[in-house]
């Protein structure tokens, strides 16, 4: 199994009669790859892909041809084979080493075309070394859940790509106040404040909120008091309208052959009460009962970098470049690429603006009843042409804007050093 410059990244050695399976690049790949194993079975793409792999099902007529003459001399171990995938060896070993001490994913995809660059879950583990201790289930850091592509977590801000394309698209040119108050539906419910009030609190001080403002200064500030306001009146039926046409609650394959599938999940949005408003404003804010994968956070953003069109991400190098659909226009996606530009210059991330890689994206903060509050952020580069999109998920770091931002930013610095965004 290679990765796309043909790098080794799992290969069969033969000892004492013996076939083993050897995977050179250890923990880094172990999701991707998987492992293939006499007693416990095989995962990742070792699982898709088990058969071509092994020498199973000759793919043609010339393989089955190989398969005769490998009969005919005695020699009936029939041979495999390789494997390219998408992934880029160097951004897959750099995620890695970034996010090992922490437990989280990485996933980076090329919007025009879907290839998977980079595809990393911490904490992980060892292929070479499968012990079973490791499937006692006693590790409660969960090293075998793909956080990636089966990881469900609530969005926080980075959903408000959601509302702010969905404001775009209903001409939505109106202004809310985001004051210290917050908002609520009602008086039995909490208010929803913004970030910057409990941060003065936390300071023993007081805020006196953002003021009146509208969609780009909110999207730039990540208001949620504005987008509490904002999804509350667009209401519901256009809220699930949207969400349902950007393929929420859905499986969305990344690797098929006849011997197997690897989905990834895209999220999870149940119904909600028509007359819940203030489940939808928190939904509104990516919280609530909205949960999503880091991989449908890259596949939605990916669309928005290509012109409003989604292109199915997938791992295997000669797979055909399949189009999921246009999940907005060309006109809206770029209007909210210019909000997601704004972010970085002057907004939340503006801490990894930088005039040499122009990035454009969205930070996220969101709470969870677990700990502390989860770090996203996801964006693409170059802003003006994108070539590369990364989404950062780090369970319980914090805000987004102090860790899981920065980190992209080192991987679009490593994969502009390398090529990857020409």
């Amino acid at each position: 199994m290679l990765d796309h410059h043909g790098a080794v990244l799992a290969y069969s050695d033969e000892r004492l009669g013996h076939v083993f399976r050897i995977y050179p690049m250890g923990e880094a790949f172990a999701h991707v790859v998987g492992y293939n194993h006499p007693w416990y079975g095989s995962t990742g793409m070792e699982a898709v892909a088990t058969a071509p792999l092994n020498g199973g099902a000759p793919a043609d007529l010339f393989e089955w041809g190989q398969r005769g003459r490998e009969l005919l001399t005695g020699d009936k171990r029939p041979s495999g084979r390789d494997l390219t995938l998408t992934l880029d060896a160097g951004l897959q070993r750099e995620a890695f080493r970034l996010l090992q001490h922490e437990r989280g994913a990485v996933i980076a995809i090329e919007p025009t075309h879907g290839a998977i660059r980079a595809l990393v879950s911490t904490p992980s583990f060892d292929p070479n070394r499968l012990e079973p201790a490791l499937f006692a289930g006693r590790d409660t850091t969960t090293p075998f859940l793909n956080r990636a592509t089966q990881g469900l977590y609530p969005p926080g801000s980075v959903y408000k790509i959601v509302l702010a394309l969905l404001a775009i698209e209903n001409g939505f040119v109106g202004s809310f106040e985001s004051n210290s108050n917050g908002f609520t539906t009602s008086p039995r419910y909490r208010a929803i404040r913004d970030y910057e009030y409990y941060l003065a609190q936390n300071r023993g001080g007081t805020w006196a909120g953002h003021g009146r403002i509208d969609l780009a200064t909110a999207f730039s500030r990540s208001s949620n008091v504005f987008f509490a306001q904002l999804g509350v009146s667009l209401g519901h039926e256009s809220f699930y309208r949207i969400n349902e046409r950007l393929l929420i609650n859905q499986q969305i394959p990344i690797a098929e052959s006849p011997y197997g599938s690897w989905s990834m999940r895209t999220g999870s949005l149940p119904p909600l009460n028509p007359s819940d408003r203030y489940g939808l404003a928190q939904m509104s804010i990516g919280q609530g009962q909205v949960l999503v994968t880091p991989a449908y956070l890259a596949l939605i953003t990916a669309a928005i970098a290509n012109g409003g069109l989604a292109v199915r991400p997938r791992l295997v190098e000669n797979d055909t470049i399949e189009v999921l659909g246009p999940l907005t226009s060309p006109d809206h996606a770029m209007r909210l690429s210019h909000l997601l530009r704004r972010v970085v210059t002057e907004g939340t991330a503006r801490g990894i603006a930088r005039d040499h890689l122009p990035i454009a994206g969205k930070t996220g903060t969101a709470e969870n009843a677990g700990g502390a509050a989860h770090s996203w952020f996801v964006g693409f580069a170059p802003a003006h042409r994108p070539r590369l999109v990364i989404a950062v998920l780090i369970e319980h770091g914090g805000a987004g804007s102090r860790v899981a931002a920065p980190l992209a930013l080192r991987l679009f610095e490593h994969a502009a050093a390398h090529g990857l965004l020409e």
